[in-house]
């Protein structure tokens, strides 16, 4: 009934969104890059293979997203003392500035939408989008 109207506009939305982040957060940090970032400040350190289930991708595009990150020194990778096999990455103190600037531009781009409806609305639209999502 309403599922073509409802999908072209979270498409929309979902561009914009996605546009307007990138956008906020270059030159320095990506979108992906930020959610690895906020992923490691939640669990201290992981293995590259323990961001793979969280980040829905394949071994080789979480190794070039941390190559990236290593390179703009957001991350380091380091091998486990007593495993050498394992390796830990680890952000920087570039990295939890970055993280935290970009949780800032996220939360000014959300508001900046969610300011266009009423409180009362924007809270029935997240309880509706809870809803759909669940």
């Amino acid at each position: 009934m309403y599922s073509d109207e409802f999908g072209k506009l979270w498409q929309r939305l979902s561009k914009e969104l996605k546009s307007q982040m990138e956008s906020g957060l270059a030159p320095t940090l990506t979108e992906g890059q930020l959610g690895v970032l906020e992923l490691l400040n939640l669990n201290d350190r992981m293995k590259p293979s323990d961001l793979i289930e969280h980040l829905s991708t394949t071994p080789a595009a979480v190794t070039t997203l941390l190559d990236r990150m290593e390179k703009n020194e957001l991350i380091v990778r380091e091998r486990d003392e007593k495993d050498r096999r394992i390796v830990w990455v680890n952000v920087t103190d570039k990295g939890k500035a970055e993280r935290e600037r970009g949780i800032v531009v996220r939360e000014q781009l959300l508001d900046t939408y969610l300011s266009r409806v009423s409180a009362h609305n924007q809270k029935l639209l997240i309880y509706l989008l809870g809803k759909v999502a669940n």
